[in-house]
């Protein structure tokens, strides 16, 4: 890993009560940052399945992905989240093949869902985690619990919602009204 790379794992997958859009929230390895990612309602689906490890009769479109780069000995080594312009993260996978390392423009969502499916570690930017990333206040365990509202949970990977309910008033501030675009826009 890079020394402008960040290693973070798939905290939680939440949903709007208000406004249905999903958020992925990702938390940084070694440290309490966390970045919020807005996705739209079928990757949230297909990130969920993995996580919880649904067993699904056919292959889903990552599944299908991953078994498409198994058969041509390929291999996902990881997934990155590159950079940020506007409100759009821009993605990409790395996978080899013969030796050879290629980046893949992808969506940051994409990217996640492959990366669950391939259990490759998920790296963001440092300039990302420092423009968009969130530190929660250091009292986190003494916030008030009014700051619940806002937000339902859709997939809990581990403990700790009590920290995350520092997101709901973010997420509730957030600019969503661009329906059009919002599967671009994670």
């Amino acid at each position: 890993m890079s020394d402008d790379m960040v290693e973070v794992v798939i905290d939680s997958i939440r949903v709007g009560l208000m406004s249905q859009q999903r958020v992925v929230i990702l938390r940084e390895v070694e440290a309490e940052r966390y970045l919020a990612i807005w996705i739209d309602p079928y990757m949230a689906e297909q990130i969920t399945f993995s996580l919880q490890e649904v067993e699904v009769a056919r292959p889903m479109t990552h599944d299908l992905l991953k078994n498409m780069l198994r058969s041509l000995d390929a291999r996902v080594v990881r997934v990155e989240v590159i950079s940020l312009r506007g409100d759009v993260f821009y993605g990409n996978i790395v996978i080899e093949v013969n030796g050879y390392n290629l980046d893949i423009d992808a969506r940051p969502s994409d990217a996640l869902a492959l990366a669950v499916r391939s259990n490759v570690p998920i790296l963001i930017s440092e300039d990302v985690m420092e423009s968009a990333g969130i530190v929660p206040e250091d009292d986190i365990d003494d916030l008030d619990p009014e700051l619940e509202r806002g937000s339902e949970e859709v997939g809990e990977l581990e403990e700790g919602e009590e920290r995350l309910s520092v997101f709901d008033d973010f997420l509730e501030n957030l600019d969503v009204n661009d329906e059009d675009g919002e599967e671009d826009k994670d």
